[in-house]
């Protein structure tokens, strides 16, 4: 039979190193003296980036509902941002482990805060409560609001990726183009140009592909969305305010990632070396 909701498996972390305390990403909103007690939404950034973590948190914070506990967290091992195919891989067992961590917590539902949405299908499969990739999130909600869209994102390398996922949702013939500004990510927040270089390209993502609606491609970011929006005319969506909203509309509703097929409880097996305290995946905790 069926794993119940009550039943379904945490992964043990076990000997996974214990992620590094963020103060700033699990307190409540800015200037509020009461500790919120509504549901608890994890947004895990799968890069190691502490500065990339706190901004991640404080979109996700913006649009939540009063009373809404969001808790920002990076893993405590991973690459220090993801702008490969290589490092998307290395930054899963982290995300895996903060489910994990998660699940542990309490919390009701995660926001995977990387616009590849590294380790989605495996968090599904750990996690009680729904997981929403900041990709999925933003382009579905880019559907709602024009007949096109376009992604600018930052390295020209990761456009393949992009244009993948675009596919996978079933939303390839909405995406009129993947733009790239050509900065890395930890450069979103240095670079002073970097500002400048992305509204250029969300410019050009405007006139020259005739986007009705613009996507931010880099959690990275989200501190863009608004004043974007005030100086191009067209709605930006950034995506860990539309998967956090998303999430927490599915808490609202009572709705979880069923648990029937592929996204079960994954099947316990041995696992050696580093990978050892993944095993215990699929094994109930009840």
């Amino acid at each position: 039979m069926p794993t119940t909701q009550e039943e379904r498996p945490a992964l043990t972390p076990g000997a996974a190193p214990a992620a590094e305390a963020h103060p700033a990403t699990a307190a409540g909103p800015e200037g509020s003296s009461t500790a919120p007690t509504g549901p608890l939404i994890r947004v895990i950034n799968p890069n190691t980036s502490r500065a990339m973590t706190e901004l991640i948190g404080t979109s996700a914070r913006q649009v939540a509902q009063p009373g809404t506990r969001i808790e920002a967290t990076s893993p405590a091992m991973g690459p220090a941002s993801i702008e490969s195919h290589y490092d998307e891989a290395l930054a899963v067992p982290g995300v895996l482990a903060e489910i994990a961590r998660g699940e542990e917590a309490g919390a009701a539902g995660y926001v995977i805060a990387c616009f590849g949405d590294p380790g989605l299908d495996a968090a599904r499969e750990l996690a009680r409560g729904p997981v929403i990739g900041i990709a999925e999130a933003a382009m579905r909600a880019a559907s709602f609001l024009g007949r096109s869209f376009g992604v600018v994102t930052t390295l020209g390398r990761t456009r393949g990726r992009t244009w993948d996922l675009a596919d996978r949702y079933g939303l390839r013939v909405l995406c009129c183009g993947v733009r790239a500004c050509e900065v890395p990510v930890l450069e979103l927040e240095t670079d002073p140009l970097a500002r400048a270089k992305v509204l250029a390209e969300c410019r050009a993502a405007v006139a020259d592909d005739e986007a009705e609606v613009i996507v931010l491609g880099c959690a990275g970011m989200a501190d863009l969305c608004q004043a974007l929006t005030a100086e191009l005319g067209v709605p930006v969506v950034d995506g860990v305010a539309a998967a956090t909203v998303l999430v927490e509309g599915l808490i609202r509703l009572g709705l979880a990632t069923s648990q029937r097929g592929e996204y079960a409880a994954p099947p316990p097996k041995p696992y050696t070396g580093l990978l050892a305290p993944f095993g215990g995946a699929g094994q109930s905790s009840h």
